[in-house]
């Protein structure tokens, strides 16, 4: 059974003990406050010994008591920029089950994050809940204000267990929109409400003694975070170490490696490319600014990265040719012979995709993969910077854009001088795959040079898209000739035949669609790019 997924949009407050809950109908935008209602709830959260789930501020419990009774999951919440304004949260909920047993369909969205870790309980909190719902003038059920009076117990600490009792009061959106929180937030505050100092219930009854704990009392934000006006914090000013650049790049692609590893365990559309494309990009940057770091831990890395990309590689490829052979054979007239080239397509093409996807399910449940995204956070966290590299980040990156711009040129110069066929078909895949690496470098060289490095970053891709469609081609046309070679039924022949003319024209526009592009381009990737 799949979870029920759902966008929660919050803000919580500390409150005293004899606070009362103002008139709330006396906010703007606010007509009237509905019938409180209250009820007891009791929720036992699940963690490993060393909290890495709410190290990451990911919430996953069992509730009994109240409407939403159930397993809840609530995902890393995603801030304005600046940390500033209400949190939205992705939140998962699947039905009660065993207490002691954490749904599949929730687990599924841990594993990134528990790398072979069990989660077991950690804390129960017991909460007296007085919601007040708040209406609009049309009717409208806007928000709820929860009123929580809290006892939490650290259940890991057997008989000297701690309790702790608090009080707080939540603000979410039900259909309302955002600029509720501001007319509401001040009534609240006129009440005695303050911002809460704790990210969650579960971090509050941690304690400041647990790494959970210590990150919430410090306000430490995750790596990479975004500073004012959506800059990274690490990049503020012009001076940023060259090392700065790669880690907030980095660390974004991490991110997006994790944010995708519950998707491709569920097998959503696009989820393979883009665990594949976040892999790559730290690949290319990793190899751009190579000298900043240590030698052997980035080759390592990269290694490793390397057999990710290859295992999610298989799969995309398979899906892209599949997908592609389908739309071409669709246009085709129906017939004997287009039905069965169609069968024998999705034969070969479905085979290759399961077989490269389980190999892939595989090795996201290996030791080595988990290990693989420990090393990618120490990188982040604790990048082996040399001691003597100490260039500014524009400089630096502006020096990994030329050469990955030379780099470029090389490659289409020797795939001018290839001779007519396969020889020049693989120096094209080579060409397309320096275009990638320039885009990836100039993506991270934007962080410090803005439009003028996004604009290469846009050529580049422009010209990797065409030579993908050429690659693309290529393999189908290898594909289907193989096909065609164990299977020659006559009813089919024609089939192959033009299908294979088709692959023949597209890679004759994608060379021409290159040569058009390349030329567009030859200005803004001239001499010193940036």
């Amino acid at each position: 059974m799949e979870a029920s997924r759902g966008i929660e949009i919050e803000k919580k407050y500390d409150v005293d003990a004899g606070a009362v809950v103002p008139p709330l109908e006396q906010a703007a935008g606010v007509a009237r406050t509905g019938n409180s209602h209250t009820d007891l709830l009791e929720a036992v959260y699940f963690d490993t010994p060393t909290h890495a789930l709410a190290g990451r501020r990911i919430t996953l419990r069992r509730r009994t008591g109240g409407k939403d009774a159930g397993w809840h999951l609530k995902l890393p919440p995603q801030a304005a920029a600046g940390g500033e304004g209400p949190q939205e949260r992705t939140e998962l909920h699947a039905p009660l089950g065993r207490p002691d047993v954490v749904p599949d369909a929730l687990l599924t969205h841990l594993y990134a994050y528990l790398r072979g870790a069990v989660p077991v309980p950690v804390v129960r909190l017991d909460t007296r809940r007085t919601t007040y719902p708040l209406y609009g003038a049309d009717g409208a059920h806007l928000a709820d204000l929860a009123d929580d009076q809290v006892t939490a117990e650290r259940l890991a600490d057997g008989d000297n267990a701690t309790r702790q009792e608090w009080r707080e009061w939540e603000l979410e959106l039900v259909h309302g929109q955002p600029d509720l929180f501001g007319p509401v937030e001040e009534l609240l505050a006129a009440a005695g409400a303050r911002p809460a100092g704790h990210a969650s219930k579960l971090v509050r009854a941690l304690g400041s003694d647990t790494k959970a704990g210590k990150r919430a009392a410090a306000g430490e934000a995750p790596a990479g975070a975004a500073g004012p006006e959506g800059t990274p914090a690490l990049l503020a000013g012009k001076r940023a170490p060259a090392a700065a650049v790669v880690t907030v790049y980095v660390a974004a692609q991490i991110d997006q490696i994790l944010a995708s590893d519950a998707a491709v365990r569920n097998e959503e559309p696009e989820a393979i490319h883009t665990m594949r494309s976040a892999t790559r990009r730290i690949r290319s940057v990793l190899a751009a600014y190579a000298k900043l770091y240590r030698a052997s831990p980035v080759r390592k890395l990269r290694s490793e990265l390397k057999w990710l990309g290859q295992l999610l590689g298989q799969p995309r490829d398979a899906e892209v040719l599949r997908a592609r052979l389908r739309d071409q054979l669709g246009a085709l007239q129906p017939g004997d012979g287009t039905a069965g080239a169609t069968a024998r397509v999705e034969q070969r093409t479905g085979g290759d995709y399961d077989a490269a996807y389980r190999l892939l399910l595989e090795a996201l449940g290996s030791g080595r993969y988990f290990r693989l995204l420990d090393k990618l956070e120490d990188f982040r966290d604790n990048p082996p910077v040399r001691a003597d590299a100490v260039a500014p980040g524009r400089r630096a990156a502006a020096k990994a854009v030329d050469k990955a711009v030379r780099r470029l040129e090389r490659s289409r110069k020797a795939a001018k001088r290839a001779r007519r066929g396969r020889d020049q078909e693989l120096a094209l895949h080579r060409v397309r795959k320096d275009a990638k690496r320039l885009r990836h470098v100039a993506e991270s060289a934007a962080l410090v040079h803005g439009k003028r490095a996004g604009k290469v970053a846009k050529a580049a891709r422009r010209q990797q898209k065409i030579l993908g469609q050429f690659q693309d081609a290529v393999v189908a046309r290898d594909l289907l000739a193989a096909i065609a070679a164990e299977h020659s039924e006559p009813a089919t022949a024609g089939i192959y035949a033009e299908l294979l003319n088709q692959q023949e024209e597209r890679m004759l526009e994608a060379r021409a669609g290159y040569r058009k592009a390349r030329k567009k381009s030859r200005d803004l990737l001239g001499r010193g790019v940036l």
